[in-house]
């Protein structure tokens, strides 16, 4: 679990490194634009490996059942998931859904670590989608007291950028809903499967 552990540390740390926008200013013009948003990235890799390689190692030799989720959060954890992904797409397209969201990308995070808390009863699980729910609440809210805070979605927003988060949305979450999640997870979340 400490790998784990150690990843959620240097990949939360470093996302949180943004929320305070005094550090964040001070690292780059200490270091330079650049740099510092080379060094962010280095050390989220390497956070999002060490997850990644914990959480399978965790899975693989350490499992702590903690609660026991009803079959119907699977079912529920799927569709909250739908919508994840295409909230995913429209954080880059200037629509209402991005409009009306502020931050479509953190209610994605949100609601896709929500569902996937839902879903799963084991101490690895809770750790790991529990501590990416509190940091988006966190950043959510960093985000709304911001003094720096600039409009994301400018100028009236577009019908068919709406239409096309929720078409490549749901095309995603459908391709990797029944065939990704099985290949790269291991977890097959597609009734019937």
């Amino acid at each position: 679990m400490l790998p784990l552990i150690a990843g959620l540390v240097l990949f939360l740390g470093i996302h949180a490194v943004t929320m305070r926008r005094g550090t964040r200013a001070a690292l780059i013009e200490r270091f330079g634009a650049g740099p510092y948003k080379l060094g962010y990235s280095v050390v989220a890799l390497i956070g999002l490996v060490l997850v990644s390689y914990g959480f399978g190692l965790y899975r693989r030799e350490g499992w702590i059942d903690v609660w026991y989720p009803p079959l119907w959060t699977r079912h529920l954890a799927l569709l909250l998931v739908w919508p994840a992904f295409v909230f995913f797409v429209a954080a880059y397209l200037p629509g209402r859904i991005k409009r009306v969201l502020k931050h479509p990308m953190l209610a994605a995070v949100k609601l896709w670590a929500l569902a996937h808390l839902l879903a799963n009863g084991d101490l690895g699980s809770i750790l790991l989608f529990g501590s990416i729910l509190a940091w988006a609440v966190a950043a959510r809210i960093s985000l709304k007291r911001r003094a720096d805070a600039v409009d994301l979605a400018p100028g009236p927003p577009q019908l068919w950028a709406d239409l096309a988060a929720f078409g490549i949305g749901t095309a995603a979450w459908f391709v990797f809903a029944r065939w990704l999640h099985p290949m790269l997870i291991g977890v097959s979340v597609w009734p019937g499967q």
